[in-house]
């Protein structure tokens, strides 16, 4: 007579490996998914951010409050550092000629950091290829593959900078009002260099007229607080007078202390695409401070 185990039937299912999930297993398990689904919530925020960015852009909503580019307005409305401002847009504006990318966002199947590396590459030919590749990998593997994908295509990202450089320009004329307009298009450095400079001497000349403000406390004859487009404008007057005192290693400098010129200063987006209309250019009145 044979005897079967204490506790065990004949037609029992094999006992997994390893010991059954505890309570605690099963609450991080869930806790985890309720992490994932929400990550695919941000995810589809991030899609219509996208879309309304992108919009906002085209639209020039913008250029109202006196900005220089609407990742200027981005980084102060959102409270961002400039450069993830200009990815945000630059991705947007990506998106439009990507719909299939733009669609996989929307639904939380990839995250907004695999979009930003997909569109530095991604072409509507190629767009589904590498939206697979997104699919499949890591954001880090994808940051990866956009890198060698840049690296392989050098020769021609070469060309593009040959062709950007020439297209480089300045040019400054007086109306018949007597007023300069300048007008240019500049190489990524050398606008970024410009445009740290003028926010350094924006802050300087907002300075200036706290003290100023702070002097003429309840005078009748005070003048109104310039706005950003205005003062940005003021600070370009200033750059010019300490470039001129601080000379450029020859001969003596021709600056003076004390000027009265008032200029006029226009400044066109040289985004790609046709030139903007006349009435699409925006100009500032200055004066240089004193």
């Amino acid at each position: 007579m044979v005897r079967e185990p204490t506790g065990v039937r004949p037609d029992a299912s094999p006992e997994p490996y390893g010991p059954e999930p505890s309570g605690d297993d099963e609450e991080l398990r869930k806790l985890g998914e309720r992490i994932a689904e929400l990550a695919a919530r941000i995810n589809s925020a991030e899609a219509r951010m996208m879309t309304l960015i992108a919009e906002f852009d085209r639209r020039g909503g913008w250029k109202e409050g006196g900005y220089s580019s609407c990742a200027e307005w981005l980084a102060w409305r959102t409270g961002t550092k400039i450069g993830t401002a200009r990815e945000r847009v630059r991705t947007a504006r990506a998106l439009e000629r990507l719909p299939q990318t733009a669609d996989a966002l929307k639904h939380g199947t990839i995250s907004y950091a695999k979009v930003r590396a997909l569109t530095r590459v991604a072409t509507p030919e190629r767009e589904a290829e590498l939206l697979e590749f997104a699919r499949a990998g890591s954001a880090a593997k994808l940051e990866r593959t956009v890198r060698m994908l840049k690296k392989l295509s050098r020769d021609a990202e070469l060309t593009a900078e040959q062709a950007r450089r020439r297209s480089r320009t300045f040019s400054v004329f007086v109306d018949g009002d007597g007023m300069y307009v300048v007008k240019g298009r500049l190489e990524p450095e050398a606008g970024a260099m410009l445009m740290r400079a003028v926010e350094a001497a924006s802050d300087a000349l907002f300075r200036c007229e706290d003290d100023a403000s702070a002097r003429r406390r309840g005078s009748e004859d005070s003048d109104p607080r310039p706005e950003p487009k205005q003062r940005r404008a003021d600070a370009v007057g200033l750059l010019a007078e300490r470039a001129l005192a601080a000379g450029f290693g020859g001969g003596e400098s021709s600056a003076t202390p004390e000027r009265e010129d008032r200029w006029l200063v226009q400044i066109r987006s040289a985004a790609s695409g046709p030139a903007p209309e006349p009435s699409a250019t925006r100009s500032w009145s200055i004066a240089t401070p004193q």
